[in-house]
């Protein structure tokens, strides 16, 4: 097993409702730990450049509203096959059909206001991480 670094978003709808802690809790019980993570109020063009690869989708104008219309908490975990273990923990896109436990499952309202983000790969991970954090700011 490696030792790696993946990328979260507590979405707008978890933290409205201040679900930062709960969901937080359920990474770090999943084996992840927080090395980075700050609030921030993603611009429009923050957000459309990280989803820059849905721009044809038709739901990117909806999905850059969605996340512009409030405060996000972006992270970096770190663990044992981080990528995994976060995506294991955050559940099925469509909370209907996320496995019971899951950040999805408990806190999310709808397929599209589903709580959060996660890198889907190592390489994603990597690109993700850079666009908001600074090395300096990653403290292992």
């Amino acid at each position: 097993m490696a030792t790696e670094r993946t990328f979260s978003i507590i979405k707008p709808d978890a933290t409205r409702r201040n679900l930062t802690g709960g969901v937080t809790t359920m990474l770090e019980e999943a084996g992840l730990r927080v090395v980075a993570s700050k609030r921030i109020h993603m611009t429009r063009d923050q957000a459309e450049g990280f989803y820059a690869v849905h721009k044809e989708r038709p739901f990117f104008n909806d999905l850059v509203s969605f996340m512009i219309s409030g405060p996000v908490v972006v992270q970096v975990l770190e663990g044992e096959n981080a990528v995994a273990a976060n995506r294991k923990v955050m559940g099925a896109t469509n909370p209907a059909q996320a496995d019971e436990g899951t950040i999805r499952k408990t806190f999310a309202e709808s397929i599209e206001a589903n709580s959060v983000h996660g890198s889907d790969s190592a390489e994603n991970a990597a690109s993700e991480i850079a666009y908001f954090f600074k090395p300096e700011e990653i403290v292992g």
